[in-house]
């Protein structure tokens, strides 16, 4: 069983985007990434999404973007990306899953020997600049929620488990110091730290580092040629 990760892929099947406005690196992205999961991912396998999955404003208008999801093989885990304005209550996305596919949101949940966790995070200040008060703000109450979340993870986690971190926003500034988030993450001592995000290469794009001992992934699924990035086997 092998776990895979892509984020960031901005669905709309209801009210179809033209996405190569953003460069031609998103020209049939989605043919791209239908072939490549399907020549990749056994039904067994597990797939990690993490956040800014579809571009409804409404769950009922995300309920295709869901199903076009789950309908793919594997079983999936999704987060709520910055764009996600349709992922309003936990409860209520839950109950229009499709079966195999699992949201996590400051908690955890466990397949097989894996757990996985996550949280959305928040815009890490860069070196130098001052956050503002409303900034400051969401970024400790993020904090919090990535507590929680891997306090969730420690409760399911047994002898021999993996586990995965979800993060939508990089848990880093350009610079790839440490943080508050990485400090907390590094207690934990997980297998990998999917994220995403981040778009175009003039972005700071590092496919994958290890900070603290632990790996993190960049996910966005423009910056990884629209294909799935292989966490685990």
């Amino acid at each position: 069983m092998s776990v895979f990760a892509i984020s960031d892929l901005h669905l709309s099947i209801n009210n179809p985007k033209p996405m190569n406005i953003f460069g031609p690196v998103w020209d049939n992205y989605l043919q791209t990434i239908e072939n490549d999961w399907a020549e990749k991912v056994k039904d067994d396998d597990i797939v990690l999404l993490s956040g800014d999955l579809s571009w409804a404003m409404r769950l009922e208008d995300a309920v295709s973007d869901i199903g076009y999801i789950g309908a793919l093989k594997g079983r999936k885990v999704i987060i709520r990306g910055n764009h996600d304005y349709w992922w309003k209550s936990i409860s209520a996305v839950r109950a229009k899953l499709p079966e195999g596919t699992y949201a996590v949101q400051n908690d955890a949940v466990k397949i097989d020997n894996n757990v996985i966790c996550g949280s959305r995070l928040w815009m890490t200040p860069e070196i130098g600049k001052a956050q503002s008060a409303e900034d400051k703000t969401i970024y400790d109450r993020e904090l919090l929620r990535l507590a929680m979340s891997l306090e969730n993870a420690k409760k399911l986690m047994t002898e021999g488990d993996r586990l995965f971190v979800m993060v939508h926003y990089p848990p880093f500034n350009s610079t790839f110091s440490s943080t508050v988030f990485t400090d907390k993450i590094a207690e934990y001592s997980p297998d990998a730290v999917i994220y995403g995000h981040l778009h175009g290469f003039a972005s700071r794009v590092c496919r994958r580092m290890v900070l603290g001992g632990v790996p993190y992934y960049l996910t966005s699924c423009d910056l990884v040629g629209n294909k799935l990035v292989k966490i685990a086997d």
